[in-house]
C-alpha cells in the first residue's frame, strides 16, 4: 500500500520521541524485516518495537492519520508473506512476552502475543497441562502468530487447531479503541449491535451479512468441505455460522473470525487460550516405509482408523536432504533401504505395553492391506530425535544446491482424507506437465500436503511458472472442495486465488468485513483481500546477477559465499530460546534482536552483496554490524537445517572488509597471540607481572580495548614442547605401547594451559600409548576468528604437509583444545591451496579430539575401568561449541564415566559466551556475560562444592572462572587425577 505522503521521515522521527519502545528507520533494520520465511521481500517504512499498549495506539493513530499501514510480526516464520509489507512493521516479539494469568482448575492461560509456544508449555508442564497445537516451528513460534495464522501442527487430528483454543482476545481496533472479543450471549450480541461506535458497527455488519439466507447458502456451497478441519482460506465466516444466532448451538465469538485473519482486522495485545491435559506419557512412533507416495496416502486412511495422535509424511527428497546435514544425519537410524515415503504414526499410552500394542495393531493392518515394506517401531528414548528429523524438513529443503529451490506456493493444501491419495496423484500428474518432481511433506492424517515445486525465482520464466503452478493447484483444490490453505495462511502467496476458492460473492463479503473493521486499510493490507499478484515483490528480481566474489575460504560446494547465505530460507530456527537446548544462536538468545540471528545476518548479506555496487562489495558497515555479535560458535553449522555456516562467512567477511579498512590493532594482537606468547615465554615471570599488575595490565587492556573485568591468561613457566623434550622419556608407561599417537600442541595448551597438556600426555602414556610430538605450526584458530585468512592459510597448509605424511587410521593425531584440533576437520580442507585439498580431506578422518580417541579405545577394550578409582564423584559437564557442532559430547561423557562410580550430568548450555577473544573485547563483555547467564552460570552456581565442573575448552574454563568463581577442569585432568597410580 502506498503512503499518501511521499516523505514521512520527519513525522516518523517525531513519532519516535513519543514512543516508549524504539522506532527504527535505518537501512539495516528495515532490511532485516523486509522478508520472513516466504519468498517475498518488500522494504518497510520503519520498524517499531512497542513496549506498551499506549505505543500500539500511537502507531495506529499515526498510520490512520498518514495513510500508511501496520504489519504485525512475532517470530516472522510465516511462509506466505504475512509479515512483509511497505508500512511500519510492528514487532511484538521482544517486549510483549509475558504470561499474564493462569487458571489451572479452569484450564486456561492469558498471554501476550510474543510468548513462545514451547516456552509456554514449559511453564505449564508442572501443572499437567499444555497448549496443544504444535507446529514444526514450535520452539520459536509465538502465540500471536499462531492465532494470526490459525496454526495447527502434527496433533490437530486429536486436539484441533488454534482457532478451537482461543477463548478471548484483547484487541485494539483501527480507530484506537480497546475491545475484548469472546463468547457472548444473544442478549449481549444485541446490546453490542446497539452501540454507536466501531465495535457496534462490526457486530451489526456481521449480523446483517450472515442473517441473509442467500449469503449463508453461498458460504455452504463454496467454502471447503466441513470434514476438513484445517481450513484457512479467507475469513472463517463459515465458523461463525455455527453460532446460535444463525445455524448452530454455540455462543457467538468473534475470535473464530480473528483466528486466521493474519492481523488484517485488529491488533491483538492479549490472548486467552484453553489448555489440554498432558497426553499419555509413553510415546512410540511407527515409521512405516513405502515404495510410493500413493501407497503411503492409502495407508494414512488405514492409520486414521486407529487411535493415533499424529500421522506425518516425509518423502524421499526430504529424506535425502537429511543425509547432508551434520545434525540430522544422526537421526536417520530408523530408515531402512531407500523408501519413497515414510509415514510417522504416533501412538501414546500410559505404559509402554499399551502404546506398543496400538502400534503393533496398526502394523498388522498395514501388512494385511499389503501396504509398506518396513515398519520399525521407534521406542520412547529415541522418539524425540525421530521427530526432530521430520521437523527439520522445511529448513533442510534449503540445502538443495544452486539457485533452484523448493518454493512454498502450493505447500498448504488440505482435502478430505478420503480424497487425499487421488488428489495427490492428480496433482503429481499436473506437476509433471510443468516438468516438476515435487517435494511431499504432509500432515497426512489431516489431509494436508506440503508439496513444493523446485523453481529458480531468479529467472523470469520460473517466476511465471510460480504463478501458473499455483493457479493449477488452486483449480485442483477447488475441484475437491478443499482448502487452499490448511495452516500456513493466505498471506501474499494465496490471497489472489481466494475469489476462485470461495466464489466472487463470498469474496466480496470478505472485503466488506475487512473494510468495516478497517475502513482505512491500515492493518496488514494486501493479505487475504486486495492482494498484489502473487509473483510480484519477490526476494529476487528476475534476471538479477548473483555476485561471486573471489574468496580465501572455498565456498564452491554451495556456489559461492553469497549462495551460502541464500541457503537460509527464513525458517527462523536460529530464534529458539535457551530452554529449547542447543547452541544456535547465542547472541540472539542474549539480545532477542533479529539482527543477531543467523537469518538476520543472511538477509543482510543477501541484500547488500546483491543490490549495492562497490569496488569492494563487502565494504558495508551494515554487514559488519550484523556480524558483530556473531560468536563464531558454529552452532549454525550443525543446527541450522540449511547449514548456513555463519562462522565461515564472518571470517571471510572480516578479511574482505579489512582489505579496505585495515586490521585493527586488537585483532592483530589476538591473531598473533601465539607469537606474543612465544616472546613472553622467554621471561614468563616478567610477562605475567605486566599482564596481571593493575597498572600495566590496565594500560594493556585499555590500549587493546579489552574489558577491564577480565583476567588475562597467564603464560606458563615452561612451554609444553620444552617440558615434553625434557620429561617424556621418564614418564611411567608400559614397555610395549598399544599404539602410537601424534599429539597436537595447540597454541593455547603450549603456553597457557601447559599443565593440562602435561596431564594429557602423562595419561596417554600411563594408559599404554606412545605419544609423539613433532615440530608443527599453530592451528590458525585465532587468525581465522579475526579474518587474517592468509595467516591462517599458511598455518593450515604447513600442518597438512607435515601431518599428511605421518598420520593414518592406526596412528592418529589427537588434540585437547576443540577449537584448534577441529580446524583440521572444518576449515583446513576449505582454506588450503588446491594442490593440498585432497590431502586435507584425507587427513581430517584421522584427526581426533582426545575425548574421541579415549572413548573409542575404551570401546575396543584397550582402556578399562579398572585403571581408575572406584570412589564416587559427581561431575557437571559443559560442552565446547565446536565439539558439539563438529563432533559430539557423547565421547566426553563416556570417558568421564570410565571411573566406575563417576556420574556425569551434561549442562544443557549452549555457548559459554567467551568464544575465544569475543568475551575479552570491551564492547562485547556485557553480551558475553548475558550468554553465560542464560544456562551455564546458574547451573555452575547451583552445583555442590564437591561437584567437579568439566569443560574441554580453554575459553569456556576462563569464562566459568570469571563468571562464577569456580574452577573448571579439562576432562583429561579429571581422568589423570582418577588414575589408580
Amino acid at each position: 500500500m502506498s503512503s499518501n505522503q511521499p516523505n514521512l521521515l520527519p513525522l516518523l522521527q517525531t513519532l519516535s520521541t513519543q514512543l516508549e519502545g524504539p522506532l527504527q528507520v535505518d537501512r539495516l533494520t528495515k532490511t532485516l524485516y523486509a522478508t520472513d520465511a516466504s519468498v517475498y521481500r518488500e522494504m518497510p517504512l520503519a520498524v517499531a518495537f512497542p513496549k506498551s499498549i499506549s505505543d500500539i495506539k500511537k502507531l495506529i493513530r499515526f498510520a490512520y492519520d498518514n495513510g500508511t499501514s501496520l504489519i504485525p510480526r512475532t517470530a516472522g516464520t510465516s511462509l506466505a508473506g504475512q509479515c512483509v509489507g511497505n508500512g511500519i512493521v510492528v514487532d511484538v516479539s521482544k517486549n510483549f512476552t509475558q504470561i499474564l494469568e493462569f487458571n489451572k482448575e479452569e484450564r486456561w492461560v492469558r498471554v501476550q502475543p510474543g510468548v513462545v509456544r514451547d516456552e509456554l508449555n514449559r511453564f505449564l508442564k508442572s501443572h499437567g497441562l499444555f497448549f496443544s497445537p504444535i507446529t514444526s516451528t514450535a520452539n520459536r513460534a509465538m502465540i500471536g502468530g499462531m492465532v494470526g495464522n490459525n496454526s495447527s501442527g502434527t496433533t490437530s487430528i486429536v486436539y484441533g487447531v488454534t482457532r478451537d483454543k482461543v477463548i478471548s482476545l484483547n484487541t485494539i481496533l483501527s480507530d484506537g479503541s480497546e475491545v475484548v472479543f469472546g463468547e457472548i450471549t444473544q442478549d449481549d450480541f444485541d446490546r453490542k449491535c446497539g452501540q454507536k461506535d466501531l465495535e457496534g458497527q462490526i457486530y451489526r455488519q456481521i449480523f446483517d451479512e450472515l442473517n441473509n439466507p442467500e449469503n449463508r447458502e453461498e458460504i455452504h456451497a463454496q467454502f471447503p468441505k466441513k470434514s476438513i478441519h484445517r481450513r484457512n482460506t479467507g475469513y472463517a465466516v463459515d465458523e461463525l455460522l455455527k453460532a446460535e444466532l444463525f445455524e448452530g448451538k454455540e455462543k457467538f465469538n468473534f475470535c473464530k473470525l480473528l483466528a486466521g485473519s493474519e492481523g488484517t482486522l485488529a491488533f491483538t495485545t492479549e490472548i486467552k487460550i484453553s489448555l489440554d491435559p498432558l497426553p499419555d506419557p509413553i510415546e512410540i512412533v511407527v515409521a512405516a516405509h513405502f515404495i510410493s507416495i500413493h501407497e503411503s496416502m492409502k495407508s494414512a486412511q488405514v492409520a486414521m482408523k486407529h487411535p493415533t495422535t499424529a500421522v506425518e509424511l516425509m518423502d524421499k527428497i526430504i529424506l535425502d536432504c537429511t543425509k547432508e546435514s551434520i545434525e540430522y544425519n544422526k537421526n536417520r537410524y530408523f530408515v531402512e533401504g531407500d523408501p519413497m515415503a515414510i509415514l510417522m504414526i504416533e501412538f501414546r499410552g500410559k505404559t509402554l505395553e499399551e502404546a506398543m500394542s496400538k502400534g503393533e495393531a496398526l502394523v498388522a493392518d498395514l501388512k494385511a492391506a499389503g501396504y509398506g515394506y518396513a515398519y520399525p517401531i521407534i521406542e520412547p528414548a529415541m522418539v524425540t530425535s525421530a521427530w526432530a528429523l521430520r521437523a527439520a524438513g522445511l529448513g533442510l529443503l534449503g540445502n538443495i544446491p544452486g539457485d533452484p529451490k523448493a518454493v512454498a506456493c502450493i505447500e498448504d493444501t488440505a482435502v478430505d482424507i478420503e480424497d487425499l491419495a487421488d488428489y495427490i496423484d492428480e496433482l503429481d500428474e499436473t506437476l509433471k506437465g510443468f516438468n516438476q518432481n515435487p517435494v511431499h511433506y504432509a500432515h497426512a492424517g489431516a489431509g494436508e500436503i506440503h508439496m513444493r515445486p523446485i523453481l529458480n525465482l531468479k529467472k523470469a520464466e520460473d517466476v511465471e511458472e510460480f504463478y501458473r503452478i499455483s493457479l493449477a493447484s488452486a483449480k485442483l483444490v477447488k475441484k475437491y472442495q478443499g482448502s487452499l490453505s490448511g495452516e500456513h495462511g493466505d498471506g501474499r502467496v494465496r490471497a489472489a486465488f481466494i475469489p476462485l476458492m470461495v466464489g466472487e460473492k463470498n469474496y466480496e463479503l470478505l472485503r466488506r468485513i475487512k473494510f468495516t473493521w478497517d475502513p482505512k486499510n491500515i492493518f496488514n493490507p494486501g493479505k487475504i483481500v486486495d492482494a498484489a499478484p502473487m509473483n510480484k515483490f519477490l526476494r529476487y528480481e528476475p534476471g538479477m546477477h548473483t555476485p561471486d566474489p573471489e574468496t580465501i575460504l572455498d565456498f564452491s560446494s554451495v556456489g559461492g559465499i553469497l549462495r551460502l547465505a541464500e541457503k537460509c530460507n527464513g525458517s527462523g530456527d536460529c530464534r529458539k530460546l535457551p530452554g529449547s537446548g542447543g547452541t544456535m544462536c547465542p547472541s540472539y538468545m542474549a539480545t532477542r534482536n533479529e539482527k543477531d540471528t543467523v537469518r538476520g545476518r543472511a538477509n543482510t548479506l543477501r541484500e547488500f552483496l546483491t543490490l549495492d555496487k562497490k569496488e569492494n562489495i563487502f565494504d558495508h558497515p551494515e554487514i559488519k554490524e550484523s556480524l558483530d555479535l556473531c560468536l563464531s560458535c558454529k552452532g549454525c553449522t550443525a543446527e541450522c537445517p540449511s547449514n548456513v555456516d555463519m562462522a565461515s562467512i564472518k571470517a571471510e567477511f572480516l578479511y574482505q572488509y579489512q582489505k579496505t579498512h585495515g586490521v585493527p590493532l586488537r585483532s592483530k594482537a589476538f591473531a598473533y597471540i601465539n607469537e606474543l606468547n612465544e616472546l613472553g615465554s622467554l621471561v614468563p615471570g616478567v610477562a605475567n607481572f605486566f599482564l596481571n599488575n593493575s597498572f600495566t595490565g590496565g594500560l594493556m587492556k585499555s590500549l587493546l580495548d579489552v574489558a577491564p573485568e577480565r583476567n588475562l591468561p597467564e603464560i606458563s613457566p615452561v612451554s609444553l614442547r620444552k617440558w615434553y623434550k625434557k620429561n617424556y622419556e621418564s614418564l611411567p608407561g608400559p614397555a610395549k605401547p598399544i599404539k602410537s599417537v601424534y599429539f597436537f600442541v595447540d597454541e593455547f595448551t603450549n603456553h597457557n594451559d601447559t599443565q593440562i597438556g602435561i596431564k594429557a600426555i602423562s595419561l596417554l602414556k600411563k594408559l599404554g600409548y606412545e605419544v609423539k610430538i613433532v615440530d608443527h605450526e599453530e592451528s590458525g584458530r585465532s587468525a581465522l576468528s579475526k579474518g587474517l585468512l592468509p595467516k591462517a592459510k599458511k598455518h593450515a597448509e604447513a600442518n597438512v604437509r607435515i601431518f599428511g605424511k605421518l598420520i593414518n587410521g592406526n596412528t592418529p593425531l589427537i588434540g585437547i583444545e576443540p577449537s584448534a584440533i577441529l580446524s583440521f576437520r572444518d576449515e583446513y580442507p576449505r582454506i588450503v591451496g588446491p594442490e593440498l585439498v585432497e590431502d586435507a580431506k584425507k587427513l581430517k578422518f584421522h584427526v581426533k579430539l582426545i575425548d574421541e580417541f579415549l572413548a573409542q579405545e575404551a570401546a575396543a577394550g584397550h582402556i578399562k575401568s579398572e585403571s581408575f578409582t572406584t570412589k564416587p564423584q559427581k561431575i557437571k559437564l559443559h560442552g565446547h561449541c565446536h565439539q558439539k557442532a563438529l563432533s559430539s559430547m557423547i565421547w566426553t561423557q563416556k570417558i568421564l564415566t570410565l571411573p566406575g562410580n563417576y556420574t556425569v550430568e551434561t549442562i544443557p548450555s549452549g555457548c559459554c559466551g567467551m568464544a575465544g577473544s569475543f568475551g575479552y573485547e570491551a564492547e562485547h563483555y556485557e553480551v558475553s556475560q548475558q550468554v553465560g547467564e542464560l544456562v551455564l552460570f546458574p547451573a555452575v552456581r547451583k552445583a555442590e562444592a564437591d561437584t567437579l565442573i568439566a569443560a574441554p575448552g580453554t575459553s569456556c574454563r576462563h569464562q566459568i572462572a570469571d563468571g562464577t568463581g569456580r574452577k573448571a577442569k579439562h576432562p583429561v585432568e579429571i581422568l589423570w587425577e582418577a588414575l589408580n597410580v
